[in-house]
């Protein structure tokens, strides 16, 4: 398991009791506006090439897609892949990280679906 204050992976932010803010930390991995979008169709239908995780998120441009993939890999949360087929072609999975966060965007997609109909 990564430390987030060695590898500054995450915000280093304080809470009460100088304890490192862990709700920062996890909001600065997954903060952006797409990215829990990603991690979300990624956990619903497993690698996913550029395109077709492009299809799954109709509203994201193809560059916001790609800068944001790029970032959740830096975050190791993401993995890309070549697969050298003819012609070759990028796929993207999660990370056992990115895995973990599987509950997370489950509870944040629960909410949403309360927030929707109130």
């Amino acid at each position: 398991m990564h430390s987030a204050t060695e590898d500054e992976g995450c915000v280093a932010a304080w809470c009460a009791d100088d304890e490192w803010c862990s709700v920062t930390c996890t909001a600065h991995l997954i903060g952006r506006k797409w990215h829990p979008v990603i991690v979300h169709r990624l956990l619903e239908n497993g690698p996913l090439g550029f395109s077709a995780l492009n299809d799954e998120i109709e509203t994201i441009s193809s560059t916001m897609l790609s800068n944001s993939l790029e970032d959740l890999e830096e975050k190791e949360l993401v993995n890309r892949a070549i697969i050298n087929e003819k012609p070759f072609r990028v796929e993207y999975s999660l990370t056992e990280q990115g895995t973990a966060l599987e509950p997370v965007i489950e509870a944040m997609d629960a909410w949403g679906e309360g927030y929707l109909r109130s």
